[in-house]
């Protein structure tokens, strides 16, 4: 049986997270660089102003850099979440590739 208090619980952490999306969003400092690591290892790193294509390993994954924004635009991993991860450009966000071991990180 559900009680109040338990839908009072599961409505405050919704709205919490709603709240904290909301500010990460509107005060979010814009990058200048995005850092390419293979295995924890720096393997590129490019300035956000100018737009590049990036391959890593053997075209494992492509980082399109384009317009102030990076994404993956390529990859070969089997489940492609990198790919749907989307564009980044602020300080902090990141693009994961688990199966390769590739993250594109804003800085």
């Amino acid at each position: 049986m559900i009680k109040k208090a338990d839908i009072f619980l599961a409505v405050s952490i919704i709205l919490t997270a709603l709240l904290a999306t909301i500010l990460l969003y509107l005060h979010g400092r814009d990058g200048d660089r995005v850092f390419i690591t293979k295995n924890g290892e720096t393997v590129y790193s490019h300035p956000l102003s100018y737009d590049k294509t990036v391959r890593i390993e053997n075209g494992e994954n492509i980082v399109e850099i384009k317009n102030g924004c990076a994404y993956m635009s390529c990859a070969t991993c089997p489940d492609l979440s990198c790919v749907s991860q989307g564009k980044i450009s602020k300080k902090g966000e990141c693009i994961v590739c688990l199966p390769h071991g590739v993250i594109a990180e804003i800085k």
